[in-house]
């Protein structure tokens, strides 16, 4: 979407909105007004039960969009909305083509304290009140330049920061026959932005970027990007010493609501391919879910999620009319549980 449109389309959406908040004021009670005010852009209410958030949408393409520019405005990455949508062009998509914005999110198992960054999603959770999570997508580290798995904290914030590019990179680019800078001074060729938030693991940040058309993508040399007006939020609010766990979930299962039982899966990290099998791994993850309960799951639906992921948020309970799951076992015989369920509804065995 061109960014004049977009500019001059939300601040018309703006003044109509203030018009009306204005005029709904004093007819809105002062906890329903305060959830208005509390969720913008990327803010969601925590759930009292279960820990889905959000939600599916479509949106039409309108003449002079891109679907990275689409991405972007409802606060999604590159990665997932290529996936809610294989078969839309990224860079000219037609006029009056629908759009899936995939909004709803599990929330990583994981405390919901401090910042929450799960790599293979490509995704950052802040908790930033009691009641409130915010969630926005992000760039990660590229194969080679993975970003470490563990839990920080957040030092200094520093507004317009200079980059020093690492000696690695000087050293690539002279063999190029590109000599980089040894420091490159804030502004608009500056690939850090203008909002660095630094963390306790040497040489890494949660940062801005001059190029946002990546975020949403493993792109960076092991730092966080964020979309320039998500930093620059988080850089306001989030206060110095907040705990940051990184962590790489790409199979998560949870509870709706309504009682629903949920999966999500994403491409596993290059660097993690073999390093464990993900069926079993998901296998564990409903486990957890479910609890000592034996879990009534579409085995079938469940191998589909993780053989083809595509971030989908995606029910894996088997329909009443299935046929009705054999009794739980004695406890005794739990560690067998799958050993015996999986093997029969995954075709016998696990490949």
């Amino acid at each position: 979407m061109k960014h004049s449109r977009l500019a001059s389309r939300t601040a018309t959406e703006l003044l109509t909105l203030g018009l009306a908040a204005a005029l709904a004021t004093a007819m809105l009670p002062g906890a329903a007004l305060a959830e208005e005010q509390e969720l913008a852009r990327g803010h969601y209410p925590l759930p009292e039960t279960g820990n889905v958030i959000g939600e599916v949408y479509t949106v039409t393409v309108e003449e002079g969009d891109t679907l990275i520019d689409i991405a972007r405005e409802h606060n999604v990455g590159y990665e997932a909305i290529r996936m809610a949508n294989p078969e839309v062009s990224l860079w000219a998509p037609f006029a009056g083509t629908e759009v899936v914005i995939p909004n709803q999110h599990i929330l990583p198992d994981a405390p919901r304290e401090g910042i929450v960054i799960n790599l293979s999603e490509l995704r950052l959770y802040y908790y930033s009140s009691e009641d409130v999570v915010e969630t926005y997508p992000i760039s990660v580290g590229r194969d080679g330049f993975a970003t470490p798995v563990g839990v920080t904290k957040t030092t200094v914030k520093v507004k317009d920061p200079a980059w020093s590019p690492p000696s690695s990179m000087r050293e690539e680019a002279a063999a190029r026959g590109e000599p980089a800078p040894e420091v490159v001074p804030p502004g608009p060729d500056n690939p850090l932005g203008r909002h660095a938030i630094l963390l306790g693991l040497p040489s890494y940040l949660i940062h801005g970027t001059n190029k946002p058309d990546g975020v949403g993508m493993r792109a960076s040399r092991g730092c966080i990007r964020m979309f320039p007006e998500d930093i620059e939020s988080l850089y306001e609010r989030v206060p110095s010493g907040t705990k940051v766990n990184i962590i790489d979930q790409p199979f998560k299962a949870g509870w709706s609501a309504d009682g629903v039982l949920y999966a999500q899966s994403f491409p596993q990290l290059e660097e993690n391919e073999g390093t464990f099998e993900p069926i079993l791994n998901a296998l564990e993850v409903v486990t957890r879910a479910f609890g000592e309960e034996q879990p009534p799951v579409d085995y079938a639906m469940l191998r589909g999620v993780v053989e083809s992921p595509d971030g989908s948020v995606v029910s894996l309970l088997r329909q009443a009319e299935e046929e009705p799951t054999p009794a739980a076992p004695q406890p005794e015989e739990a560690d067998g549980l799958f050993q015996e369920l999986e093997l029969s509804a995954l075709g016998g065995h696990l490949n």
